[in-house]
Formats: C-alpha cells, sequence, structure tokens
C-alpha cells in the first residue's frame, strides 16, 4: 500500500483506520497479510477505500475473501464501489467484478 498510501505518516494512518466504519483483516500464522477499509452506511452503499494483500501472500485468494467477508458484512442492500489502483485492475477483472463506466472523483490536493 505504501506508493498510494501515507504509509509514512502513522497518525494520518491512524485517522484512517479509526474512521472506517468497517475494516476486515486476513491473517496468516497469526501474521497480518491482507486488510480491506471501507466506508459505509450499511444500508445503500459501501465505499471499499483500502483492499491490499502482502506480495508474499497473493495469489491465495486472500483479495477475494476480503471483499467477500466486506460484502457479507455491509448485507446485500448496500453497493459495493472502489476505485482500482492501475496494477489492481487486472485482479478486479479476474474475479469479474463489474466495472461501471460512468464515475467521477476529485483526486487528493494533500
Amino acid at each position: 500500500m505504501a506508493p498510494r498510501r501515507p504509509a509514512d505518516d502513522l497518525p494520518r494512518l491512524a485517522r484512517m483506520l479509526a474512521a472506517a466504519d468497517l475494516v476486515v483483516t486476513a491473517r496468516r500464522d497469526g501474521a497480518l497479510v491482507g486488510i480491506a477499509r471501507t466506508l459505509t452506511d450499511f444500508s445503500f452503499c459501501a465505499y471499499m477505500s483500502d483492499l491490499a494483500v502482502c506480495r508474499s501472500a497473493q495469489g491465495l485468494g486472500i483479495g477475494q475473501g476480503l471483499i467477500a467477508a466486506t460484502r457479507a458484512a455491509v448485507g446485500p442492500q448496500a453497493a459495493l464501489l472502489l476505485t482500482a489502483a492501475p496494477d489492481a485492475v487486472t485482479f478486479y477483472e479476474r474475479i469479474a467484478m463489474p466495472r461501471m463506466p460512468d464515475a467521477f472523483r476529485y483526486d487528493r490536493e494533500a
């Protein structure tokens, strides 16, 4: 996550986690290997703002498992939305997550 996230700003990371409505983690032999952080109202929409799996654990189905656990937690009435990192687009295509053509965003200014 470091290239796209403020990995060197621990207070900001702490605020990001504290403000999340849902954090789902994956562990392997006790070690944290994946995380999904979602902002949601649990009734209409859920924005998965972070999905990350350690490189050493990629290809094991952990990302798909984090998405499935998040979808189960937010419930069937909430749509799950995310913005893919350029390097992750092929992952979402491979798991057949629907792609939406009409999405808009303002980038962060800081």
